[in-house]
């Protein structure tokens, strides 16, 4: 029968059993507490009984603790079978989807796995399932998301150029005579109808969910300003989208502007935006964005969330239930101010970034 293997002696049974105490893994204190019982004198067969072990594997926790001391007592997962992306691999997929598809070479508006898969098969004859692409995507810190709208025509130079002129701008729209105390707010319109829209969901895998989509064409208007840095709102439910309904709608915002400050309003350039008609308010200037630029215009997302959380997948009985589901998903939002000032929130566009 072989000798008993010593155990390391700079620790003491009583500093062996506080280190089992403060131990958050089980499994390491009871193994130091079986080889605190071998330093106060117990037979190894006694110290493995206490421990829940045999002698053997007793005697195999005292070689790890003597050559990595108590944290060697912690069991190391097994790595596994290595994965099939190595580093260029990844390289390349992180490229082309940072990249994106060419409709016209690639046949596709935006990469699906399938699609990931074979340009991975093309390139390095290499053959991997759904799973393994999604994996190494969230490894390089991508995720599935929906695309923020961008108009065709727009121009990122003339985009980067107001952020940096705006501070300009607005000191040259906001009048010196006005009070002092400022506020940002943004404008836009969304249309609500009966021909809805139907959003990504939760489903089972594999399966493949149904959804009524209806067909019928009634519609209204939900006019909508968000404050961003307040967390507040003003918003119309309009039979249509003109002139008077911009009118009405400017009427709102200026009861919404905090008691003494003066709102720069921000907002698009559609006709009733700027027409000669409107009788803009005292406590409000309007400040007009750059051409197709609805990235500028954070409400667009303001819309966007409200459309996946309230609005979508829905069958509108007629003009009355659209109407009732737009003031109630508005009076929603607004109760949740933070909400507000975490999806709407630019910091180019700040009252302290602007004075």
């Amino acid at each position: 029968m072989g000798r008993a293997i010593a155990v390391r002696t700079e620790h003491t049974s009583s500093e062996v059993r506080e280190l089992a105490k403060r131990a958050k893994n089980a499994a390491q204190a009871r193994r130091l507490l079986a080889i605190a019982a071998v330093l106060d004198g117990a037979s190894r067969e006694e110290a493995a009984k206490n421990g829940g072990m045999d002698r053997q594997t007793l005697r195999d926790w005292v070689i790890r603790f003597n050559e990595q001391g108590p944290q060697g007592l912690v069991n190391v997962p097994s790595p596994g079978a290595p994965g099939k992306l190595e580093g260029a691999h990844k390289t390349f997929l992180a490229r082309i989807v940072d990249e994106g598809p060419i409709p016209a070479i690639h046949g596709v508006v935006r990469w699906r796995a399938c699609d990931l898969i074979m340009r991975l098969h093309e390139e390095f004859g290499l053959s991997v399932s759904d799973d393994t692409v999604y994996r190494a995507l969230k490894e390089l810190g991508f995720s599935h998301v929906s695309a923020r709208p961008r108009a065709h025509k727009q121009d990122a130079e003339v985009m980067e150029a107001f952020k940096k002129t705006l501070p300009h701008a607005w000191r040259k729209s906001v009048r010196s005579s006005l009070p002092a105390r400022r506020e940002v707010w943004f404008q836009d319109e969304m249309r609500v109808g009966q021909k809805n829209k139907l959003t990504y969901r939760w489903a089972r895998t594999g399966s493949r969910p149904r959804a009524a989509h209806d067909q019928r064409t009634q519609s209204t208007y939900l006019f909508g300003a968000v404050c961003p840095e307040r967390g507040a709102g003003a918003a119309l439910v309009l039979p249509v989208c003109n002139t008077e309904a911009m009118q009405l709608h400017l009427d709102e915002i200026a009861t919404k502007v905090a008691p003494g400050a003066h709102a720069v309003l921000l907002l698009d350039r559609a006709g009733w935006h700027g027409a000669a008609a409107l009788a803009v308010p005292d406590n409000i200037s309007l400040l007009p964005l750059p051409s197709c630029s609805p990235e500028l215009n954070p409400q667009e997302n303001i819309w966007q969330f409200i459309r996946q959380n309230w609005l979508s997948n829905r069958i509108f009985k007629d003009y009355d239930d659209i109407v009732d589901h737009c003031c109630h998903a508005w009076s929603t939002l607004l109760d949740q101010p933070w909400k507000i000032m975490s999806i709407a929130q630019r910091d180019w566009a700040t009252v302290r970034q602007l004075l």
